[in-house]
């Protein structure tokens, strides 16, 4: 009656007043009458929470209801616990029984359901927090009586109190204005800390205890005590406790291992300064957002993530991107502006942040101050509790092979349930107890059902996970091994991923006047004369000073020692305490200055794709110097200093490889403050100088790789940040783009003010553009396939970030059409390159994406498979991360994949075929009354398939890579069919064999010793043994002294031969499901084991009776 009243809702749900935006299957769940039941309490019932994050989350309110709540409790006690185990499994379930639906402001309850495909449900309770206690918040304060702060929303007064959850570690309050939780922080965000508590051995063991295998283990034990299966019942407690010891072991271990990682960041000591206080010391802890923190000169692990608001800092953000290089963070630039700060900063607002768990390597004040930076973030709200966060709560992996188990497990199930009526309809017409009746019926259960069919998906992934390791690939996510199975494009970074990581200067072309003079090559210890170009290369870096090293990126360590100038730290306490110094070197080129001071940096970001500086000569001139993408840095130079043939120009060094960085320079008019000039005033009116020109190898091991990957028709794509012309080149000599294949350039633009964008595309051999622009003509361009005039040759797209993001927003029904060819991808930023990937997965394909870390994090992490090349702790959002900087690590990862794919399909296919013949054994010695004895049992379970389970699963990986991949699904026609051709031999032999030993001449019913020979009167004149007649017509529970008797129960002829076929068919089953070839070694190289074994299965009370043929 509860659920019946709300199935005749009409109209569409809302949020808010608004239609819900998931996905089609999130939004046909949301229409189910369970999910819609809450429609009558108001527009609030619902709403969305962290939305359009990748954490979504809907929530429902519900109140808890006094008589249903005793009804759930009354069902605990009458069902001993089991209802409650239930709801354990299943916490949506929990809610709707013991809560009514209400609005969300009177919830005491909040259900979450997460909006992607999985749709995970769990309950949180609503927590009220009094902030009365505290002494700085009154009810008069300029916090509280703000009214458009958020504080102020989520108060609610007099009280001064707040609603709030707590969910994945981030607490959420209830926004009175709103309606909706939001995350908070000031005040309620609790302490500044990110505390991975170390879970206690006895909630790890109940936890593991209440898996639902171990449920069924129970109750398979306790069924097997029930008719006295003793043996096999205390081997299966054993395995199943050591089992659970190894687990709990383990997690324990990781627990361990995780608090440690967090907890020295937890009480680091920082200096404060505070209105009323003053600079004070304090431990992190207790910081709040709003506070300044006072950066001084040392190291310092920041305990939270800041905006630095004066001074310069040097930091290693490893943690958060992979490099250990130095990066410059600077101040945020004085905006009288009203927007916020991050607005006003736009794409490279990160360059003003210092970012929780990374090291601030040095910090230099402006003057005689220190470096200030005010906190933003605290706790799990930071960047490394992001990370942590996303450790702790994985996004659970959508692989159809486990879909495929669940179904199948359920076809079991079924096929018990049919069993189970049999067995009833068996024993109970020949008078069976009922007691009896229902032990052997639930028997049927722990037959059909293999109570080892978990493990048996993860034993293929735990030995090529130790083959992984000992080839130095390490992974921290072991289920996606078997989706590395299916990879079918594999996305490439190229700088430091497919060439080499260092880069060699090659030379300078300078402009002068409308023309490009003749390039300078450099020789190996020849400094670069002075003119503005080697200005620019001394100063526009981010070059640091540590210990007396200069460190920095790859590229900036090349060009700057290429001009045999020095780095100096400032001395000066005045104007230059925060500059850095260079000076010309002994090596170095006449120069007609004593050096420069770098005054201030506008550093390098991918989005921006460029740097700027403003130096000053010693007791001279101010300068402004840029380099970066030539496209990006022409913008801002004045249109005369261009010449003409520069895009021809770039055009030819980039076709050859090379990498090509633009400079520009201009110098400040006298008497300008440098320190109050903005970004945008710098980066105007400059002169272009010319190219730098660098070359950036291909590693050795690339092109072999590739040229593997390719044979076996797994697809290669480019993604990098690179010139899209350099990336072009470098895709032809690594074999991406095959000798005699077309290359199409894709470009599209929006400019602002007209109302469509426009999409060129071009042969990149030839001049010949075609432009389409409006819904008509983009059809005719790219809507049929590829352009008029390729013929049959193939063709790639290519196509730079911009452009993708223009099709991406204009021309979205063009996109997949040019992914599917699409194989350079130039001038990405790391937003692009993680939506690139998404895009593929959306065409159906298996998407690896192999990268060194810097800027490929979010790639590596949306990426079925992501394969960092780094070993910094950035690889722990990584699934995959290779000791070795090598693409050799990419075919090796699927050629395990395949092998332990393919295993985990001979393992289910074989456990669900054994338990098949057993079932099937079983049912038909059922007809008689009959069973495997105890010891029967006991060999099939452990001799057989123990021993099986531990070898079957060793077979390394097939050392080639075919040209096709692995079945993905449990239910595809091949494996369906392997399976009931099997199951059809299995009846037919367990059948022919019962009823052929049946016809033969010396068989007898009552007669154990009917085969024997004539001469054996000793044994002729034996009566035949007592309770034959019960073994054959009826059963007994075996209890005292009738125990022997019990065990001649279940000697017969069709006993012996039903168990010798059974046993050799899963013999059979095992050699026939063993395959070797092409994706796994033969069966005879399983020889390298591994230790542990398989768990084995259930015995039976009876005696190990093989039954002469003849005596």
């Amino acid at each position: 009656v509860y659920l019946a009243g709300f199935l005749g809702m009409k109209g569409e749900p809302r949020l808010q007043g608004r239609p819900h935006r998931l996905c089609g299957t999130a939004w046909q769940h949301l229409r189910s009458p369970k999910a819609s039941m809450g429609g009558r309490h108001g527009e609030n019932h619902r709403t969305l929470l962290n939305e359009g994050e990748e954490a979504e989350m809907e929530t429902f309110g519900y109140k808890t209801h006094g008589f249903r709540r005793a009804l759930c409790i009354a069902g605990y006690i009458l069902s001993c616990g089991i209802l409650l185990l239930v709801f354990y499994w299943k916490p949506a379930w929990d809610v709707w029984a013991n809560c009514v639906p209400c609005d969300l402001q009177e919830a005491d309850v909040v259900l979450l359901r997460t909006t992607d495909e999985f749709h995970m449900y769990s309950w949180k309770k609503v927590t009220w927090i009094s902030l009365s206690s505290l002494d700085y918040i009154r009810r008069d304060s300029a916090v509280v009586a703000d009214e458009s702060s958020l504080l102020n929303r989520v108060v609610r007064k007099p009280d001064l109190k707040v609603r709030c959850i707590q969910v994945q570690k981030i607490r959420y309050a209830w926004d009175l204005a709103a309606s909706r939780f939001q995350k908070v922080g000031k005040l309620i965000c609790g302490p500044n800390t990110i505390e991975v508590e170390i879970t206690p051995i006895w909630k790890l063991l109940v936890k593991e205890v209440l898996n639902l295998f171990y449920v069924f283990q129970l109750f398979s034990v306790c069924l097997w005590l029930a008719e006295d299966y003793i043996e096999y019942s205390v081997a299966i407690v054993l395995m199943s406790l050591l089992s659970m010891a190894l687990t709990v072991y383990d997690l324990r271990k990781q627990s361990v291992k995780l608090h440690r990682l967090v907890e020295s960041h937890n009480s680091v000591p920082v200096k404060v300064c505070r209105r009323q206080a003053g600079l004070q010391a304090m431990e992190s802890r207790h910081l709040v957002p709003g506070d300044l923190l006072v950066l001084e000169r040392g190291r310092l692990m920041l305990p939270c993530d800041a905006i630095l608001i004066s001074g310069v800092c040097i930091v290693n953000e490893g943690m958060l991107t992979g490099e250990s290089i130095p990066v410059t963070k600077t101040c945020l630039p004085r905006d009288n502006g009203q927007q916020p700060w991050q607005a006003s900063c736009a794409d490279d607002y990160r360059r003003h942040v210092l970012f929780c768990g990374t090291q601030i390597i040095q910090a230099k004040g402006d003057g005689r101050e220190p470096a200030k930076a005010v906190v933003l973030r605290t706790g799990f709200n930071t960047a490394k509790g992001d990370l942590v966060r996303s450790i702790l709560y994985p996004k659970p992996m959508n692989f159809r092979l486990y879909r495929d188990a669940i179904r199948f497990l359920m076809f079991l199930i079924g096929i018990a349930g049919i069993g189970m009526v049999y067995t009833v309809c068996v024993f109970a017409l020949n008078g069976e107890a009922a007691g009896e009746v229902v032990k052997k019926a639930l028997d049927v259960i722990t037959i059909a059902v293999p109570p080892a069919l978990p493990a048996a998906l993860t034993s293929g992934i735990i030995y090529t996970q130790r083959r992984l390791k000992r080839k130095g690939i390490f992974c921290i996510s072991p289920q996606r091994i078997n989706v590395c199975g299916q990879l079918n494009l594999i996305c490439f970074d190229k700088t430091g991923t497919l060439t080499e990581d260092g880069l060699d200067l090659w030379g300078l072309v300078l402009a002068k006047g409308q023309s490009f003079q003749n390039a300078c090559s450099f020789s190996p210890g020849s400094p670069v004369p002075w003119g503005p170009a080697c200005g620019a290369m001394v100063s526009c870096h981010s070059l640091v000073l540590l210990d007396g090293q200069v460190q920095g990126d790859p590229l900036d360590l090349k060009m700057f020692e290429a001009t045999h100038w020095e780095i100096e730290e400032s001395k000066d306490d005045g104007e230059l305490a925060c500059a850095m110094i260079v000076k010309p070197g002994p090596k170095a080129s006449h120069a007609p200055i004593r050096g420069m001071a770098i005054l201030h940096q506008f550093p390098f970001s991918s989005a921006l794709q460029r740097m700027s500086v403003i130096v000053q000569e010693f007791s001279g001139d101010h300068h402004i110097f840029m380099k970066g993408a030539p496209e990006r840095v022409t913008h801002f130079c004045h249109p005369n200093s261009v010449p003409p043939s520069f895009t021809s120009q770039l055009q030819f060094y980039t076709s050859r490889g090379f990498r090509v960085i633009a400079l520009a320079h201009k110098t400040l008019p006298a008497g300008m403050p440098a320190a109050s000039l903005t970004r945008e005033d710098v980066e105007s009116n400059l002169t272009f100088l010319g190219f730098l020109i660098l070359e950036n190898r291909l590693k050795r091991e690339t092109r072999p790789v590739l040229e593997e990957l390719t044979a076996a028709r797994i697809r290669n794509v480019m993604v990098t940040g690179d010139n899209i012309q350099t990336a072009i080149t470098v895709a032809r000599e690594a074999g991406m783009i095959l000798p005699g294949s077309r290359v199409i350039l894709v470009e599209a633009s929006a400019q602002v003010g007209r109302p469509l964008a426009s999409i060129t595309w071009k042969l990149v051999e030839e001049s010949k553009i075609d432009r389409c622009s409006g819904p008509e003509d983009r059809h005719s361009a790219l809507g049929g396939g590829p352009p008029s005039g390729l013929g049959s040759s193939p063709f790639h797209f290519c196509m730079s970030g911009s452009s993708y993001e223009v099709i991406t927003q204009s021309f979205g029904h063009l996109l997949p059409k040019l992914l599917l060819n699409g194989t350079v991808f130039a001038r990405m930023s790391p937003a692009q390159k993680a939506s690139l990937v998404q895009e593929f997965q959306k065409m159906d394909y298996f998407v690896g994406m192999c990268g060194d870390g810097a800027n490929d994090c979010g790639a590596l992490k949306v990426a079925h498979a992501g394969i960092s090349l780094s070993e910094q702790e950035a690889s722990v959002a990584s699934p995959f991360t290779s000791r070795t900087p090598s693409v050799e690590c990419v075919p090796e990862l699927i050629r395990q994949g395949r092998a332990a794919l393919v295993t985990s399909f001979c393992m289910f296919k074989y456990m669900a075929l054994y338990s098949i013949i057993q079932y099937l054994g079983i049912l038909l010695l059922y007809w008689q009354l009959n069973t495997f004895g105890n010891y029967q049992f006991l060999f099939q379970d452990l001799a057989i398939t123990t021993l099986i389970g531990m070898t079957m699963s060793l077979n390394g990986a097939y050392p080639k890579l075919v040209p096709f991949r692995p079945a993905a699904r449990l239910t595809s026609p091949p494996l369906l069919l392997s399976v009931a051709l099997n199951i059809l031999f299995s009846l037919a032999l367990q059948v022919c064999g019962f009823v052929l030993v049946q016809k033969q001449p010396w068989y007898s019913a009552d007669d154990l010793l009917s085969a024997c020979a004539p001469r054996n009167t000793s044994l002729m004149g034996s009566p035949a043994p007592t309770g034959l007649s019960q073994g054959v017509h009826g059963m007994r529970n075996s209890t005292g002294g009738e125990e022997k008797e019990e065990e001649e129960s279940y000697q017969s002829y069709e006993n012996t031969t039903v168990w010798l076929l059974s046993t050799i068919n899963c013999l059979l089953v095992a050699v026939v499901f063993s395959k070797g070839k092409p994706f796994r070694q033969p069966v005879h190289k399983n020889c390298k084991g591994a230790k542990g074994g398989r768990r084995g299965r259930k015995a039976r009370p009876g005696t190990f009776s093989l039954m002469p043929v003849s005596c």
